[in-house]
């Protein structure tokens, strides 16, 4: 099923890439836009009918789809990994063992041994 949605994936990309690069401009840029004349122009009675702008749509939900798939069906294997190392702790026991702590080391002078006065 992965190897399924990667193909599909790739296929959209590729796709949804041929289908941007194919579309008309629009007209006026990121000028227009921020004045808002181009308003009119997205949104008229031409605006969503065009038969690209609808197959960008699609191709772009599909994208959107296949990525998350992946992304989720990728993470199983993290999860089923980590059920597993709980299911050996339990089985072993040491879950709910305490820890032993390390015994402290001080910082001391060492001894001199004691000398024999002559």
């Amino acid at each position: 099923m992965y190897i399924f949605f990667a193909i599909l994936h790739v296929f959209v990309c590729l796709f949804l890439m041929f289908v941007v690069l194919l579309q008309q401009g629009k007209g006026g840029g990121m000028g227009a836009a921020f004045g808002g004349a181009a308003t009119a122009q997205v949104f008229g009675g031409r605006g969503a009918g065009n038969l690209l702008t609808r197959a960008t749509a699609v191709c772009a939900f599909t994208f959107m789809v296949t990525s998350v798939s992946l992304a989720y069906m990728s993470s199983s294997g993290d999860r089923s990994l980590r059920d597993k190392v709980a299911a050996e702790k339990k089985s072993k026991g040491t879950e709910g063992a305490p820890r032993v702590k390390p015994p402290k080391l001080e910082n001391k002078a060492p001894e001199k041994p004691a000398s024999s006065a002559p």
